[in-house]
């Protein structure tokens, strides 16, 4: 997947293979017709022999015919007229219950649309369509038959005493595409077009609406499938020779052993104009394919056959020298692609205009001419979307093109800004580009990829690398969303960022040349004498960078350790189990608590004194008084540490802020001021034990 972004970051066109359409062997020499421009272009089949002429191709049809089935399509929507004769109402609206009353009674419960039209003499002129397969799946042959049926029906009911009402039909059709169409001509034709359900029929999408949504499942439309129309497409301005030659090999390894022939369609040798649908702007190539092999076999279409026509494509093309690539539009977060039963076409120039067939059919007609991306909703094209995310992320960090970083970068946040939304929403949710300022977001985004930088340690080259890269890639982000007023606030950013990222590096070489000192320390301990590590180290560092300089980084280095065991056990609670001063000041304490002071006790400190020496000096104190005065001490040394340590650590931050030359020098004004408060509070802890 990563090969394939990649490459399409860089330039490369996706590959375009398109399911058209399906047909009947009835319908073979129409589509011919069409794909030769009435005979006028080439049509070249799969044996590589050329077609030239209506006569050439009229034979394609008496060849291919022992692979056609023949099999008659389904009669779907039937068109009817009934005459009512009856006598005047009292509204408009009787007159419609009394309409659907008789249509009732002869359809049953199928759903048909109808308009009326008042006849002079009092009778109604009613027309329109039917489904002819009903709800227990009777299905209607929609002729003369049919209508003696309905008729027959319909005088059997109570209706008929009322009203006397006459059946016909005047045609039939089959799918969808059909009904909508013989629909939409009814509501160019009369003012009140209503349903089987009193609903009105204002426009021509509420009518293809009705039978896009509600009338297609009760169809069950089957057609013959004995060909199908495959379109392949590439790019404008895409060498027209090298695209036949990739359209010629994908035919004949992907439809081995079936019947087909194709023609390419230019601009430039295309004979139909562009008002007429012809001389479309780039180059592509139409293929009529027998669904049947000679020995039996028919072709697969399922979205998985249809991804690997587009792999293979994108193989062929490139072998002629077309850079091309399969494509997933989950890869790219792009809407949905509408369907021919979806639109009608407005506008054959140029590019071709359509108006959805429904509002839905129009959302999703807008949807893919506006580019809006659109996040599939299920939980396999999910994980798919992550993995392609985690590809874009891969491509924009290794990428060193700064246009191929841009773009891997813009699709990334595409996916993420789906995902985050589709976490929220049941379905599949539309992501309106927003090319407004996301400043303080990248912003944010580049403090925790420097902030990383705190964790590392001792880490290797590699690491620090893709550490290195993702700092650079925040900046980028960062860098596009900048205002011009905000400009310098930005490379003072980016200054800091790349010298903090500097320092990293610096740090990562002095591990290098650790582990390179040990690794010729151990040749040396094979060779020569056993000798001290360290020492090899210290040697080795002294070398590199001075005896001064290694000897104030290596205090340095001791004691911010130090004091980071320090400040962990204060947050643990554990002071007084580690630190020897406190520990046994509270231990005295607990000591005094069960028991008076005895003569032959001494204090364990460093300084060996005969509390009896000083008895003699200090007023007598009762058991209580004594422990309190211990346990107050041993309380305030702990709480004297703590206060010692939470300024270490303060300065400790102080320090790291500010580290933009030799670390170890600057470590050193602090060293000795530490050192000096250690010494005096060594001696305000001896004179508290002294009283």
């Amino acid at each position: 997947m990563e090969v394939r972004l990649a490459a399409v970051a860089k330039g490369s066109q996706p590959a375009v293979v398109k399911m058209a359409s399906y047909g009947g062997g009835a319908r073979v020499g129409a589509m011919l017709n069409y794909v030769s421009r009435a005979g006028e272009l080439k049509v070249e089949d799969e044996s590589g022999r050329i077609l030239n002429g209506r006569e050439d191709l009229a034979r394609v049809r008496g060849d291919w015919d022992h692979l056609f089935q023949n099999r008659a399509e389904s009669r779907d929507i039937g068109s009817f007229t009934i005459e009512i004769a009856t006598s005047a109402f009292e509204s408009d609206e009787a007159m419609h219950e009394l309409v659907r009353s008789s249509l009732t009674s002869g359809f049953g419960d199928r759903r048909y649309a109808y308009a009326v039209e008042k006849n002079g003499a009092g009778s109604l002129t009613v027309q329109g369509l039917v489904v002819l397969r009903s709800g227990q799946g009777e299905r209607l042959t929609g002729d003369a038959k049919a209508a003696a049926i309905i008729q027959s029906r319909y005088d059997t009911s109570a209706a008929a005493s009322d009203t006397e009402a006459k059946f016909s039909f005047q045609g039939y059709g089959n799918g969808v595409e059909f009904g909508a169409s013989r629909l939409r001509d009814l509501v160019e034709r009369y003012q009140d077009l209503r349903d089987d359900r009193g609903r009105q029929i204002a426009d021509e999408k509420t009518a293809s609406g009705l039978v896009q949504k509600e009338w297609r499942g009760e169809l069950h439309s089957r057609k013959s499938r004995d060909v199908m129309h495959v379109i392949m497409s590439a790019r404008a301005g895409t060498d027209v020779a090298a695209f036949e030659g990739a359209v010629r090999e994908f035919l004949a390894h992907q439809f081995a052993g079936h019947r087909y022939v194709f023609s390419v369609h230019d601009p430039e040798s295309d004979p139909k104009e562009k008002g007429e649908g012809g001389k479309r702007p780039h180059v592509h190539a139409h293929a009529i394919v027998a669904m049947k092999s000679d020995s039996g076999d028919r072709i697969e279409t399922t979205p998985a056959v249809f991804r690997e026509w587009r792999s293979v494509m994108a193989e062929k093309a490139r072998d002629h020298g077309i850079e091309m690539e399969m494509t997933d539009r989950r890869e790219f977060a792009s809407p949905p692609a509408f369907t021919r039963t979806q639109v009608q076409p407005v506008n054959r120039e140029g590019r071709t205009e359509h108006v959805g067939t429904s509002e839905a059919a129009q959302a999703r007609y807008d949807a893919k001419r506006s580019g809006r991306r659109t996040i599939a909703k299920s939980d396999r094209s999910r994980q798919y979307i992550i993995k392609a995310q985690d590809s874009w992320q891969k491509i924009a960090l290794v990428s060193g093109d700064r246009q191929t970083v841009a773009y891997a970068v813009r699709h990334g946040e595409y996916l993420q800004s789906g995902l985050s939304e589709t976490q929220a929403e049941t379905k599949a949710a539309v992501i309106h580009a927003d090319f407004g300022s996301n400043f303080r977001t990248n912003l944010v985004t580049l403090e925790e990829m420097v902030l990383e930088g705190q964790e590392l340690r001792e880490t290797s080259r590699a690491e620090f690398e893709d550490y290195e890269k993702k700092v650079e890639t925040a900046l980028f982000k960062l860098e596009r969303s900048v205002a011009p007023e905000d400009r310098a606030d930005f490379d003072e950013v980016a200054g800091l960022a790349r010298d903090f990222v500097n320092q990293k590096r610096e740090l990562v070489e002095l591990y290098d040349q650790r582990k390179e000192a040990l690794a010729e320390q151990g040749v040396k301990e094979r060779r020569d004498a056993p000798r001290d590590p360290a020492n090899a180290e210290w040697d080795a560092a002294v070398a590199k960078h001075g005896r001064a300089v290694v000897e104030a980084g290596n205090d340095a280095l001791v004691d911010i350790d130090h004091y980071r065991e320090g400040l962990d056990r204060i947050e643990a609670g554990e002071v007084g189990e580690h630190d020897a001063e406190p520990q046994r000041a509270i231990d005295q304490a607990e000591t005094n608590t069960g028991r008076p002071t005895e003569p032959n006790d001494k204090p364990s400190t460093v300084e060996q004194r005969d509390p009896r020496n000083e008895a003699e000096d200090r007023p007598p104190l009762d058991n209580d008084a004594r422990e309190a005065h211990d346990l107050a001490s041993a309380v305030e040394a702990t709480s004297r540490l703590q206060d010692r340590l939470s300024k270490d650590r303060e300065a400790a931050q102080r320090s790291a802020e500010t580290t933009r030359t030799d670390p170890a020098q600057q470590h050193t004004p602090r060293l000795e001021e530490l050192e000096r408060e250690q010494t005096e509070q060594k001696e305000r802890d001896r004179d508290d034990r002294d009283r």
